[in-house]
């Protein structure tokens, strides 16, 4: 019940926030990954305090698509380009530790899950991961990731479920704590959204 509370107060303050959503073309589905837990879901949850907004809404990481190409800028991936929403961006917690990582065996098959808030007609899903030996120390950059996703799922135009799952052969090679980015591309306005995932090989 409580969860349900702070959706529905989600929904007031976005719908209060409307205009600055439409400024930057916002889309009317929204969604983020619980499988691997991103990082607005742990704020989300309460296992990460302090996060500011994010935890009312972990489902409006929204920013212009098109990655890696175009899209956010370096060092605002994991926020979407959001400034509301910074701190997901920073390579440790509001409190200053490390972000909980969620443990992957390389090579082996995962099954990835979005929570979706509302639908909206998908272009794809894309998963990209870090290199090993990327740079933990500062905000994740374009150069700290493969920029050949190791999974693409395309979607044709249709609108996901509430629930959407699909697996996916994780890389081999890589070890210890590494940064996985989700991407949901929609496939009929100019933005997709973003979720950060940390993980442990």
């Amino acid at each position: 019940m409580r969860t349900r509370t702070k959706l529905s107060a989600a929904a007031v303050g976005l719908a209060a926030t409307g205009a600055l959503v439409l400024s930057s073309g916002g889309a009317s589905g929204h969604g983020y990954t619980d499988l691997p837990i991103s990082r607005q879901k742990l704020c989300q949850n309460g296992t990460v305090s302090n996060c500011g907004d994010i935890q009312w809404e972990p489902q409006s990481v929204e920013g212009p698509k098109g990655f890696p190409a175009s899209g956010p800028a370096d060092g605002q991936l994991c926020s979407g380009g959001n400034s509301r929403f910074a701190q997901l961006s920073s390579p440790r917690t509001p409190s200053g530790g490390a972000w909980p990582t969620t443990r992957v065996t390389g090579g082996q098959s995962y099954t990835f899950r979005w929570q979706f808030t509302a639908m909206h007609a998908t272009t794809d899903f894309k998963y990209y991961v870090t290199r090993q030996g990327w740079n933990q120390d500062h905000n994740l950059s374009r150069s700290d990731l493969n920029l050949t996703p190791f999974l693409t799922v395309p979607y044709g135009g249709r609108r996901p479920p509430s629930t959407l799952s699909h697996s996916g052969t994780l890389p081999s090679g890589l070890s210890g704590h590494h940064v996985i980015l989700a991407v949901w591309t929609v496939a009929d306005t100019g933005n997709a959204f973003y979720a950060c995932s940390d993980v442990t090989f």
